[in-house]
């Protein structure tokens, strides 16, 4: 089984993790069990991130509770076994809906429901799973 000996990784803050991964805010930051963050991801928590458990996340991902591009400020949750595609942008106040597949290069910008795939620039719904 993938996750048989997962450990809750050790991080702190601002510094990249021995599989490369960084998370800014991480008093905000809340991480399920046997989940999977891709090298290279960069996840700003200082509003809220909540990755519960089953989650993988491919490389070179950017999850943002903050935008300091449009002002946008919110919590961040990834459902329980959704799956985010490498090369993809999570924007603030954005939830991905249980068992949901995000496409990689995605830009999701708003709600994903539970038991769907996504993908594309804005991420739209592909199909129900």
């Amino acid at each position: 089984m993938r996750f048989k000996n997962w450990n809750y990784p050790k991080f702190e803050e601002g510094t990249l993790t021995k599989w490369n991964w960084v998370v800014q805010g991480k008093d905000n930051f809340k991480l399920g069990k046997n989940t999977d963050i891709g090298a290279f991801t960069y996840i700003n928590a200082q509003k809220g991130v909540e990755i519960q458990e089953w989650v993988q996340i491919g490389s070179h991902c950017s999850i943002y509770s903050i935008s300091t591009i449009d002002n946008k400020k919110g919590k961040v949750t990834l459902k329980k076994n959704s799956k985010i595609g490498s090369h993809s942008v999570i924007m603030p106040n954005v939830t991905v809906g249980e068992n949901s597949i995000v496409g990689a290069f995605s830009f999701v910008n708003k709600d994903v429901p539970d038991n769907v795939i996504v993908m594309g620039v804005p991420a739209k719904i592909i199909k129900s799973i």
